[in-house]
C-alpha cells in the first residue's frame, strides 16, 4: 500500500503565514503533490489545581464552576481562531493555485509530535522563520525550528520575506556528511531542477575537501543540474556564504542542519542558525 505524500505547511497565524503559504504551494506545484496545512493549537492548561487548595470552603465549588467555564470559552476561542486561520489559508492559496489540493488539519499540543504523526506522508516541511511567539525577537528565529530539524530526515524551508519565484540556489558546502547528504537529497528532487545552481566551499584547503566537492558537484550535473562549484577563501565560513549570495543574487540556499550535537553548540556555535538568522532569503534545511 502506497501512502500518499503531501508538503507539510506549518501555520501559525503570524505575519510569516503567507509566506509559508506561497512556499508551500510552489513547493508542492512542483512536485505534483498536495499542500497540508497543518495549525497547532497550544492551550494553556487549567488553573483550577492552582486555586482549589487556597479559597474557603463555602465558595470553592462556586469558583470552580467558574473556571470550567473560563476553560470551556477559551478552548471555543482557540477552536473558532483555529478554523478561521486554515480556512483563509486555504482560501489563501487557492487564489494562485484554484487546482492545488489542500488537505487541513489541526492539533492541540505541541509542533514536534504533530508533525510526527503525519511522518509518512510528509515530504517536505515549510516553517517560518519566526513565529508569533518571537515577533518582536531580535534573533529572528522561531524557537521550534531546531527542535523539528533535529527530529526531522526530510527536507525543511524556512521563510519569511514575501514569495518570490526562486531562480537560483546555493548549497552551503564543507565536506561534511550533513553537507554531502544536502547534496546528495538535492539531486534525487525535481524541486531546484531547471534553476541556476551553486555549490560553494569557504577554507578547507585540503585535498580531501576538494575531492569531496568535485564529487558533489558531479554528482548534480550526473542528476541533469545546471551546477557550478565554487571554492573560496575568507576569515568566516557564514559571512563568505552570505556574500557570495549577495553578490549572485541566489534565491534559496541550501545548509546541512545542526551537524554538532546541542552540547557541542554550546561550544562551538550553530553556522545552521547564524545562516538562518543572517539572511532574508528561504533556506532549505537538510540533516
Amino acid at each position: 500500500m502506497t501512502t500518499s505524500q503531501h508538503i507539510l505547511a506549518c501555520i501559525d497565524g503570524s505575519a510569516v503565514t503567507e509566506s509559508v503559504c506561497d512556499y508551500a504551494a510552489w513547493y508542492a506545484n512542483t512536485l505534483n503533490l498536495p499542500v497540508a496545512l497543518l495549525h497547532v493549537s497550544d492551550v494553556p492548561a487549567s488553573t483550577r489545581r492552582d486555586l482549589s487548595g487556597a479559597i474557603g470552603v463555602n465558595s470553592r465549588q462556586f469558583l470552580l464552576e467558574e473556571l470550567t467555564q473560563l476553560d470551556e470559552q477559551r478552548a471555543k476561542i482557540v477552536n473558532s481562531y483555529s478554523n478561521a486561520l486554515v480556512q483563509d489559508a486555504k482560501s489563501y492559496i487557492h487564489s494562485s493555485f484554484e487546482q492545488l489540493p489542500i488537505h487541513i488539519y489541526q492539533r492541540r499540543g505541541k509542533l514536534l509530535p504533530a508533525i510526527e504523526h503525519f511522518k509518512s506522508e510528509n515530504r517536505a516541511i515549510i516553517m517560518g522563520r519566526r513565529g508569533e511567539d518571537h515577533k518582536n525577537s531580535r534573533i529572528n528565529i522561531g524557537s521550534q525550528i531546531e527542535t523539528v530539524a533535529r527530529a526531522s530526515d526530510i527536507p525543511i524551508l524556512i521563510c519569511s520575506e514575501k514569495f518570490k519565484a526562486p531562480n537560483s540556489y546555493m548549497i552551503a558546502f564543507d565536506g561534511s556528511k550533513t553537507a554531502i547528504k544536502a547534496a546528495w537529497m538535492v539531486a534525487r528532487s525535481p524541486v531546484l531542477k531547471g534553476l541556476t545552481g551553486h555549490i560553494v566551499m569557504i577554507g578547507n584547503h585540503n585535498d580531501a575537501s576538494k575531492q569531496s566537492l568535485s564529487a558533489a558537484a558531479a554528482q548534480l550535473e550526473d542528476a541533469g543540474f545546471i551546477v557550478e562549484a565554487h571554492h573560496l577563501s575568507a576569515s568566516d565560513a557564514v559571512d563568505g556564504l552570505l556574500k557570495f549570495q549577495l553578490e549572485n543574487n541566489i534565491d534559496i540556499m541550501v545548509v546541512g542542519a545542526y551537524g554538532h550535537s546541542k552540547l557541542q553548540q554550546l561550544f562551538l556555535g550553530s553556522t545552521t542558525t547564524e545562516i538562518i538568522a543572517s539572511t532574508l532569503s528561504p533556506v532549505i534545511l537538510v540533516r
